[in-house]
């Protein structure tokens, strides 16, 4: 079954995208009936982040993410099989000298990219402009992983690390010259997690992002991939490095990465990715979300 999936995902590559956009949304409004349990999820996510919408403005934006959920599936057929001159067409880039100058400095830098739709397109995107490193969970079907993993490897010398790996190779990667694209923003549990606010909402999130930061020295450069409407691509913001980050308190700083991945969130709702329990580890005492 993953193969014939493959083998469509690789046939529809081929259509323009405006086309492939309208099948891919299509398939994810197929998809918010069909996968009821990812669509309780997003819905749940929804109504504790946005209580001030009305329960049929939740569920009209719920099956707006799930089509462009359809779409960011299909059209990662691209990041796949693309040609690179079709990639640089259908990804547009913003910010990139940012990147470059401080690549020319020399400064280790960490990419801080979270979970917008566009996340995988972006990320093939950006290894046409040289080598990162990123971390890599091996998925359990095998054709799907090799794919996956083909297209985050498939220009230049990109190193893909296993959270097996630790910190200390991500850092030795970083200070060789190699930028982080870096997705702290999911719950990966208690471990190495702190409890700050969401949405108003305690969330168990990693001090990944300014404890990496200071071991490898790093700038922090904000990435975030736009998914545009009607088939005309995507656009990859990379801002100015944060200033006066890290700093000496933890806690400060991961809330500082929650409050503004909260008012990216809010330009573009859409796309965030809620169909993952984003508050599944809850404070010692308080029941279940989902």
């Amino acid at each position: 079954m993953s193969r014939l999936v493959i083998g469509l995902i690789w046939l529809l590559h081929w259509l323009p995208l405006v086309l492939l956009a309208r099948v891919g949304s299509g398939f994810g409004r197929l998809l918010y009936w069909v996968v009821v349990p990812r669509r309780k999820v997003a819905l749940t996510n929804l109504r504790l982040c946005f209580p001030e919408l009305s329960e049929p403005e939740r569920r009209a934006l719920a099956r707006r993410n799930f089509a462009l959920i359809g779409r960011s599936m299909l059209e990662r057929g691209l990041a796949w099989w693309a040609s690179p001159e079709r990639l640089r067409a259908t990804v547009r880039i913003e910010g990139l000298a940012h990147l470059q100058r401080l690549r020319a400095e020399g400064r280790p830098v960490l990419l801080l990219a979270p979970h917008f739709l566009g996340l995988d397109m972006a990320g093939t995107r950006l290894t046409l402009e040289g080598d990162f490193v990123s971390v890599y969970s091996p998925q359990k079907d095998k054709v799907f992983d090799h794919w996956l993993h083909h297209g985050r490897s498939r220009f230049n010398d990109q190193l893909l690390l296993s959270r097996h790996d630790g910190v200390r190779a991500t850092v030795k990667a970083m200070k060789s010259g190699r930028p982080f694209y870096y997705l702290p923003d999911l719950d990966y549990g208690r471990k190495e997690s702190i409890f700050v606010p969401f949405f108003g909402v305690q969330a168990a999130t990693i001090t990944g992002l300014p404890r990496l930061a200071r071991l490898a020295g790093a700038a922090v450069v904000p990435c975030i991939t736009r998914i545009l409407p009607g088939g005309q691509g995507y656009v990859l913001e990379l801002g100015a490095p944060w200033a006066d980050y890290p700093s000496d308190d933890v806690e400060a700083d991961t809330l500082r990465m929650n409050a503004w991945l909260e008012g990216v969130v809010r330009t573009m709702p859409e796309q965030y990715y809620w169909v993952h329990r984003r508050f599944k580890t809850r404070p010692e005492g308080e029941p279940r979300i989902y």
